[in-house]
């Protein structure tokens, strides 16, 4: 892999009483930020070859309207995301490794314990990933999925 781009969920509605958090579905602002994480990622340059996404209602809502901007992109939900760690994470990633440029659609605070522990190598040395931040990590060589394997390239917020 040479690129990995991390996407935090854009704003959600507040669960309703009895209704699962995995059903929780994007505001209108949300979607507006959605749209922005997106067109962001056309202007830089930055379309996937794949896209992983978390099977939760607001990932996929995200991932809807990102796809409206940058076009059709292979994609899989993949049930491990939700609730994932970055050990977790970095397993996912593992088996796309001869991907290019993959997209991972997630949740704090996973994604940012990734971010951290891929650049840094120690999962609390960054917080602070908002509703539709974005961040991307560049790897040298093979594109080992290990601590510390990558650089942090670009990092943007609504």
């Amino acid at each position: 892999m040479r690129e990995l781009i991390l996407l935090r969920h854009a704003h959600a509605d507040a669960a309703l009483p009895g209704q699962p958090d995995l059903d929780r579905p994007l505001s209108a602002t949300g979607h507006a930020e959605a749209e922005s994480a997106a067109r962001w990622l056309l202007e830089k340059r930055l379309v996937p070859d794949q896209v992983l996404c978390s099977p939760a209602r607001r990932t996929r809502e995200t991932l809807e309207v990102a796809l409206g901007v940058l076009g059709y992109v292979d994609q899989r939900l993949e049930s491990s995301i939700y609730e994932a760690t970055p050990g977790a994470l970095a397993l996912l990633l593992e088996r796309y490794r001869d991907t290019e440029r993959v997209l991972l659609v997630g949740h704090n605070p996973g994604l940012e314990r990734l971010a951290a522990l891929l650049h840094s190598g120690q999962t609390g040395d960054y917080r602070g990933m908002p509703p539709a931040g974005v961040a991307v990590l560049e790897f040298e060589g093979e594109g080992a999925i290990e601590p510390a394997a990558a650089r942090l390239t670009a990092f943007w917020w609504p």
